[in-house]
C-alpha cells in the first residue's frame, strides 16, 4: 500500500473547480496571443478583441480536458521508457532555471557557466533516485536568445535520461524540438517516443501572454508534451488564502488546456506548478515553506480528480548554504511532494528562492529523495509468518543476526544510503577526518566526477547538434562554443 497524504475533501475539490470555471467566464482570461485568441473564439469562448479578455464557458473547458491524455512516457536516447507522468507515480528531476550556483570552495553565488551546467549533468546522470535531468542553470557565457537551445544541447550531449526543460526565449522552440526529433529519428517519432517534456508558464494573475500561449500550440502541434507551471504568489499575485490560490491555479490550468487541446486534441499535457507564499515579512517568495507544499499537494489533489498528470517544484530551500536549513525545507518538502502521488518533483539542489543550483546540495537531496523512494515502497507482506518463524530456536536471545532471513532480507526491507548519511559511532566519524554534511557532499561530488564516462553519441547525431547551436550562436554573436572544461 502507497502511503497518502490529502488536504481536500472531495466537496471541496469540486468548489475549488466550480470557483475556478467560474473565474474563467468572469473576470475571464486575458489571453495576449492573437492566434490562442482565435482558437478560442473558433472554440465557442467570448472574446474581447480590444482588451483580449476570452471567457471561456466550463462545457468547453469540459471537453478539453476530456480529449487529455490521462498518461503518457518520456524516453531516454537509447528508447527506454524511464519517466511515466500520470496516476501516482512519483520521480524526481533537479530543478531547474537558476541563475546562480554556489561555488563550494569560496560559498558565493556566482553566475552559472557551461562548466556548472555540465557538472550538474554528469553528476545527476550517476544518481539513479532522479529520474529525468533538466536544464538545470542558465549558462551566463552564451548570449541570451540562444540560452534554452544551448542548456538543452549539453544535457543531451552529456546524458541519456528524459529532459524536464522549456524554451524561454522567441525563436528557440522549433529548433529545440529538431535536436531532440534528431535522436528519435524525426519529428513522428518524437512525438511517439517523447524524450522531453517543456514548461510553459501563464502570468499570474489569470493571463496567457503572447509567448506562453504560442508555446502551448506550438507543442501541441508537435505532440511534444507540455508541462503548465502556473505560480500563484498567494497574498501578492493571488488572493492570500491557500485556497484561493489553489483556486486561481486550476483557472490558469485549465485555460491552457483548453487552447492546447484545441490546437491538437489529445497532444500530453501535464497539471503542473511552481507557487508559494508571499512572506510578508521580507517580500520574499519562499519555495520552503510548508504552506507552499500544501498549495502543491492540495493542487495536485485537483488535477488528480481530473484524471491528468501532475507536476510541483518542491524539493528546494530559501536557505543560502547547504545547512541545517536546507536539508531541513527540502527534506520536508521532498516528503510533501511523494505522499502526494505528484508525478514529477522538480527542485533538487536548489537554494535562495529558485535562484541557486549546488551540485553539493543536489547529492545531499538525492538522500531525501531516496527515503521518500522508501517510504512510498511501503511494508511488504513476505511470505510466511509475520514474526513467529523468526522465532524459532532463537530461546530469548538476540541472535536474529545469525539467520538467514537476516542476510536475505536486509537490503530489501532497509534503504542503504551513501557515505553523504553518517551514521558511524564518534570514533568513527573522527577517525573518518570528522566531516560535516556539506564536506562529505563535495567528496561524493567528486567521486561521482571521476566515475563519469560521457555516453556515446552517434557521429551524426553530434555534428548535427554541434551545427545548430554554432549556426544559432553566430546569428547570436557568439564566436564558438564555451568549452565546458
Amino acid at each position: 500500500m502507497q502511503p497518502r497524504i490529502e488536504l481536500l475533501s472531495t466537496q471541496l475539490v469540486l468548489r475549488i473547480l466550480e470557483e475556478a470555471f467560474q473565474l474563467m467566464v468572469d473576470p475571464g482570461i486575458k489571453v495576449l496571443s492573437v492566434r490562442a485568441r482565435e482558437l478560442l473564439g473558433a472554440g465557442g469562448a467570448k472574446v474581447n478583441p480590444s482588451s483580449e479578455i476570452v471567457r471561456i464557458p466550463e462545457a468547453m473547458a469540459r471537453a478539453a480536458l476530456s480529449t487529455a491524455p490521462k498518461t503518457f512516457h518520456l524516453y531516454d536516447r537509447l528508447g527506454n521508457s524511464l519517466v511515466t507522468y500520470g496516476g501516482n507515480t512519483v520521480q524526481f528531476d533537479p530543478g531547474s532555471s537558476a541563475v546562480h550556483v554556489l561555488d563550494p570552495d569560496t560559498l558565493e553565488h556566482r553566475s552559472a557557466q557551461t562548466a556548472d551546467l555540465v557538472r550538474l549533468v554528469k553528476v545527476a546522470e550517476l544518481l539513479p533516485v532522479y529520474d529525468a535531468q533538466s536544464t538545470a542553470v542558465i549558462c551566463d557565457d552564451v548570449p541570451r536568445e540562444i540560452g534554452d537551445l544551448y542548456r538543452l544541447f549539453l544535457v543531451l550531449m552529456y546524458s541519456i535520461k528524459p529532459v524536464v526543460t522549456g524554451a524561454f526565449s522567441n525563436g528557440t522552440l522549433q529548433p529545440m524540438i529538431d535536436m531532440l526529433a534528431s535522436f528519435a529519428g524525426g519529428r513522428g517519432q518524437l512525438a511517439k517516443r517523447p524524450q522531453a517534456v517543456f514548461d510553459v508558464c501563464p502570468s499570474p494573475p489569470l493571463i496567457w501572454s503572447s509567448f506562453g500561449a504560442e508555446n502551448l500550440i506550438e507543442l501541441a502541434a508537435a505532440s511534444v508534451p507540455a508541462e503548465i507551471v502556473s505560480m500563484p504568489l498567494a497574498g501578492a499575485a493571488a488572493p492570500v488564502t491557500l485556497l484561493g490560490a489553489i483556486t486561481q491555479h486550476a483557472a490558469e490550468c485549465l485555460s491552457g488546456i483548453t487552447i492546447h487541446q484545441l490546437a491538437n486534441p489529445g497532444a500530453p499535457i501535464v497539471w503542473g506548478g511552481a507557487p508559494a507564499i508571499f512572506d510578508m515579512r521580507k517580500g520574499t517568495t519562499p519555495m520552503g515553506a510548508v504552506e507552499t507544499a500544501m498549495i502543491d499537494a492540495s493542487y495536485t489533489e485537483v488535477g488528480k480528480s481530473l484524471g491528468l498528470p501532475t507536476h510541483c517544484y518542491l524539493g528546494a530551500s530559501d536557505s543560502k548554504l547547504v545547512d541545517a536549513q536546507a536539508g531541513l525545507e527540502s527534506g520536508m518538502t521532498t516528503l510533501i511532494g511523494a505522499l502526494a502521488g505528484i508525478n514529477m518533483i522538480s527542485g533538487a539542489g536548489m537554494l535562495d528562492f529558485l535562484a541557486c543550483q549546488s551540485v553539493e546540495k543536489l547529492v545531499v537531496d538525492a538522500e531525501a529523495v531516496a527515503m521518500a523512494k522508501r517510504l512510498l515502497a511501503g511494508l511488504q507482506v513476505r511470505p510466511g509468518a509475520l514474526a513467529t518463524a523468526f522465532f524459532e530456536g532463537i530461546n530469548f536471545k538476540g541472535d536474529f543476526l545469525k539467520q538467514r532471513a537476516t542476510r536475505n532480507l536486509f537490503s530489501e526491507e532497509q534503504h542503504l544510503p551513501s557515505a553523504i548519511i553518517d551514521r558511524d559511532s564518534v570514533r568513527g566519524w573522527q577517525h573518518a577526518g570528522g566531516l560535516d554534511t556539506f564536506e562529505r557532499a563535495k567528496q561524493q561530488v567528486q567521486e561521482l566526477l571521476r566515475l563519469y564516462e560521457r555516453p556515446q553519441i552517434a557521429i551524426e547525431h553530434e555534428a548535427e547538434l554541434l551545427g545548430a547551436v554554432r549556426s544559432l550562436g553566430a546569428k547570436a554573436g557568439m564566436a564558438d562554443i564555451p568549452a565546458p572544461r
